[in-house]
């Protein structure tokens, strides 16, 4: 049997991929473009609709690594149950840290300063004038330190904040000031002035900003979610955004897409990306990078990066 490597980007168009495999391209067809049960190395085609990714799964009896090129796995994890034990899955950590830090940036500049009334006003010709927040003397709090809450950090950094905070699963200390575990959220939630969300979803994250989170938030805190959709919890984020107290600045949603007559596109306070954090002219080349250090490591025998999990193993 073959040894298939399955690639979302036409191999042609990757400069530098290891000789050995058989690249096929498949991103997301309804046919599949070999057989997949001949695929040792799975890269998930990118920013296609839940469980496309996983369809090849069950089916593929042979492969070895499942590769993702988003920094969220949660797409992909329902279908491993299907894999033998020993696949290993991972994620796309450095391909999408520049483009989700400046989103973040510039949703949280677009939010306080005013930009979508702008917009709206120029539309009707009307000049809106008036004083507006500022980012400068903020403080802020970062809910999920990975590589994407510190290119966010690095991207905050010339804004002359009061403070940054930080928040991940377990408590460390990084150059920058010391990471906070989330059993400490609480207590951080009622001094930030913009809470960014950027976790990963989990059993632990999903709905990790419910009605008590949401309420802890000081008066006028904007939220900036560019994590996943149900980290959020939607229910309790319109209940606060109709009182005004807090206002929100959402790349992702639950659910996603967001309908037409949700009543999430006209609460009051909320700017809304339709999931773009990740889809820029930064991405392919940061991909491409990524897909021939891994490969190149798979042929060799040499340790992959970004393991996330191990089938058959416990999770750490």
């Amino acid at each position: 049997m073959t040894a298939d490597v399955w690639l979302p980007i036409p191999p042609e168009d990757i400069e530098g991929l290891p000789e050995g495999p058989n690249y096929r391209y498949w991103d997301g067809a309804e046919d599949f473009p070999a057989d997949p049960a001949a695929c040792v190395f799975y890269v998930v085609p990118y920013m296609k609709p839940p469980g496309l990714g996983q369809r090849p799964l069950p089916r593929m009896s042979s492969v070895e690594v499942v590769q993702t090129l988003s920094a969220g796995v949660d797409h992909v994890e329902p279908g491993l149950k299907h894999l033998r034990p020993g696949v290993r899955l991972c994620n796309a950590r450095g391909v999408h840290e520049a483009s989700t830090g400046e989103l973040t940036l510039t949703l949280i500049l677009a939010s306080l300063r005013g930009v979508p009334d702008f917009v709206r006003a120029q539309d009707k010709g009307e000049w809106l004038g008036g004083f507006r927040p500022a980012l400068a003397d903020k403080n802020v709090l970062i809910v999920g330190y990975g590589s994407i809450g510190a290119a966010i950090e690095d991207r905050l950094a010339p804004f002359e904040l009061a403070r940054v905070a930080r928040v991940a699963r377990s408590e460390r200390t990084t150059a920058r000031g010391p990471v906070h575990p989330l059993t400490e959220l609480p207590a951080l939630l009622p001094e930030a002035d913009v809470v960014i969300l950027s976790t990963p979803l989990t059993d632990t994250t999903r709905h990790l900003a419910d009605a008590d989170f949401l309420a802890r938030m000081k008066d006028g805190a904007l939220l900036v979610n560019v994590a996943r959709g149900p980290v959020v919890d939607t229910k309790a984020l319109l209940a606060e955004l109709e009182t005004g107290r807090i206002t929100a600045a959402l790349d992702v949603t639950d659910p996603e897409p967001l309908p037409r007559e949700h009543p999430l596109w006209r609460a009051p306070g909320v700017l809304i990306s339709p999931h773009v954090g990740g889809p820029t002219s930064a991405f392919l080349p940061r991909a491409k990078r990524l897909l021939v250090d891994q490969l190149r490591r798979y042929v060799n025998r040499e340790p992959l990066r970004n393991v996330i999990l191990t089938t058959g193993a416990p999770r750490a």
